[in-house]
């Protein structure tokens, strides 16, 4: 009797050959399943950041129909400081200090108005605060989901810009914030369509007449990857500087074309949104000018002109 038990239970076990063939098998099965599920992970990020982008236009639409007109993008301050249409957007929507815009604002770096009034006192400076509370609007963006953060918690080195800047950030978090340690994303690009122009010159960046400027983000982007700072030996972004084309700018308005428009050989050559304005995630290899980056409109990414 224990004999057959012995011989039952020898019977039940699995050789080694057995065992290794499920552990292969589990192995490409695995090998199958990851790209599979990264590639579901990658959309809810860009759908995340699709959302995101359409709080942003809701709140912009806000600043808009307060102020009868969108918030500007250009590169400088009135007074001639770097100041780009990332921190003017992220003022706009949420004030220099995310308690609100102030209607007098001028989008001057130093938070002073045309008339040399801190439009933005700090805290300790009660009457002063308090006024500054009363007469602001907005936030247009909830404070919990404005993504907003300092240039001095993503870069090291800001310069150009001061560290103290606020900047709206995408959803893919992959910068470490440098003071708290938690990951963050990169700043949001906004672009403000100037419609009294009327050109969309892919060969010619410096060209006046284009209806987007695209050094309006030029220095911010040059600051390059935090965690790859040009600085340091890294790189700028290839938005910033495309190898295979000397003149800057040329990626910026390849990709910003609208598609419709080209496969008409009567339409002149425009870019998308050219009577709004255009908002650029990095995307989730934190780089822009790839892609992989996300914009509020249909971004398909070139590196040739079509002919």
């Amino acid at each position: 009797m224990k004999s057959n038990v012995k011989q039952s239970n020898r019977e039940a076990a699995f050789t080694i050959v057995e065992l290794l063939t499920v552990m292969s098998i589990i192995v490409i099965l695995i090998g199958l399943l990851v790209p599979a599920l990264n590639k579901v992970k990658q959309y809810a990020y860009d759908v995340k950041q699709q959302a995101q982008f359409h709080s942003i236009d809701a709140a912009i639409e806000l600043f808009n129909s307060e102020f009868d007109g969108y918030p500007p993008s250009d590169a400088l301050d009135p007074d001639g400081a770097h100041y780009c249409g990332a921190m003017k957007l992220c003022e706009a929507m949420m004030g220099r200090d995310l308690m609100g815009f102030h209607p007098d604002s001028i989008f001057n770096s130093s938070g002073l108005s045309g008339l040399g009034n801190e439009l933005y006192p700090l805290p300790s400076d009660t009457i002063a605060y308090t006024n500054s509370l009363s007469a602001r609007k907005g936030p247009y963006l909830p404070l919990e989901n404005a993504n907003a953060y300092q240039l001095m918690d993503l870069y090291e080195d800001t310069n150009p810009f001061e560290g103290d800047n606020f900047v709206l950030c995408d959803v893919f978090r992959r910068v470490t914030h440098l003071k708290s340690g938690k990951k963050v994303g990169m700043p949001i690009l906004y672009y403000k369509a100037n419609t009294a122009k009327i050109q969309h010159d892919v060969d010619n960046p410096a060209n006046p007449q284009n209806i987007y400027d695209y050094t309006d983000n030029q220095e911010l982007v040059r600051l390059g990857k935090p965690w790859d700072p040009p600085s340091k030996g890294g790189t700028a972004h290839r938005l910033a500087i495309d190898p295979s084309n000397p003149a800057e700018g040329y990626r910026f308005y390849m990709n910003t074309t609208n598609d419709k428009l080209l496969s008409s050989s009567r339409a002149a050559v425009r870019p998308y949104r050219a009577d709004t304005y255009i908002l650029i995630s990095a995307g989730s290899d934190g780089e822009y000018g790839t892609p992989d980056d996300i914009c509020n409109f249909d971004w398909r990414y070139r590196e040739q002109p079509q002919n």
